[in-house]
């Protein structure tokens, strides 16, 4: 029944390993082979901006999908769409911003002309275009090293830090060590899920994929530290006799509905957001819900039980020299 699952958690952890990796590995394969890798957006590559205006039409009566739309059809795929009104001869005119891939050097006046005689199209003769320009890349390859320094200055921080908190508890560096251990299995999945996404589908990484990922890191040391917050008090107040797979298995089973009741209200807001929160933000939602349930996995089925592998030590067995001497004894 569910009481044997629950005292199984930490005796199957080898299971939940294989899991991990069946999950990674197909992601790191796409993002190392060669046409794989993660699809830089505009916001990584720079592109055009174009500037459009409807004197006869409200705001109201504009839609950033309907104009996505016109532009994929024209051949410019993950155009990003801003509406705002402009103030022309003191009155305010309905506007667009769009930022797409850059122009053809050969066909660029053509593609323009198409572009605009189809929004003419939908929303009226009188559209008229104010400008197209190019510009720079918004998310520099600087902010990408920056993030990555962070990410790197993080993990050294919380390293510290758990070392320092579990100072009570035996071996307190290992907790810190587990927790960036589970936090990596959650970044390699997540970029792995969207170079997968990016081959099948063009997802593409923007600004907000990088805030997707910060975000997913602080989620999953959070939620490790809480249940190796648990662990620690166990450890501290633990009968003689109770081995240290129990400890870790009771402490498991004590932060699992918390862990889950987390992980339950964010993704119902997540998932609302996905349904009802439009285009523009959609491929934002899903990293995070994707990164989420593995942040949560990776605390329980990943970070706790490499506690337990490090306790017994068992690399020794994984390489042959460990069963001799248990055969030996």
């Amino acid at each position: 029944g569910v009481d044997h699952i629950m005292e199984s958690i930490v005796r199957h952890r080898y299971i939940w390993f294989l899991i991990s990796l069946l999950i990674i590995i197909p992601g790191l394969v796409f993002l190392l082979m060669p046409g794989g890798g993660l699809r830089p957006s505009i916001d990584f590559s720079g592109g055009a901006l174009w500037e459009f205006q409807f004197p006869n039409k409200q705001l109201s009566e504009l839609s950033t999908d309907d104009i996505t739309q016109i532009f994929t059809q024209q051949g410019f795929e993950g155009a990003k769409v801003q509406l705002s009104t402009v103030t022309v001869q003191g009155t305010s005119v309905a506007s667009a911003l769009v930022r797409t891939k850059a122009l053809d050097p050969n066909t660029g006046e053509e593609q323009q002309r198409n572009v605009l005689a189809a929004l003419q199209a939908k929303y009226g003769n009188d559209t008229r275009r104010e400008q197209v320009q190019s510009v720079g890349a918004t998310v520099s390859q600087e902010s990408t090293r920056s993030a990555v320094i962070a990410v790197l200055g993080a993990s050294v921080a919380i390293l510290i830090y758990l070392t320092l908190a579990f100072r009570k508890a035996p071996h307190p560096f290992r907790y810190g060590m587990c927790a960036i251990i589970a936090m990596l299995h959650d970044v390699l999945v997540v970029l792995g899920v969207a170079a997968i996404m990016g081959y099948f589908f063009g997802l593409e990484v923007d600004a907000l994929f990088l805030t997707a990922l910060l975000t997913i890191i602080s989620f999953s040391v959070h939620d490790t530290i809480v249940v190796f917050d648990r662990v620690r008090e166990n450890l501290i107040h633990s009968r003689s006799g109770e081995s240290f797979d129990d400890i870790v298995n009771h402490s498991i089973v004590q932060t699992l509905p918390r862990s889950i009741n987390t992980q339950l209200t964010s993704m119902f807001t997540l998932t609302a957001l996905l349904l009802f929160g439009g285009a523009s933000i959609r491929n934002f939602v899903l990293i995070l819900l994707i990164g989420l349930i593995s942040g949560t996995y990776s605390s329980i089925f990943n970070a706790a039980q490499l506690l337990v592998v490090w306790e017994h030590q068992e690399w020794r067995n994984w390489f042959g020299r460990g069963r001799n001497e248990q055969a030996a004894a």
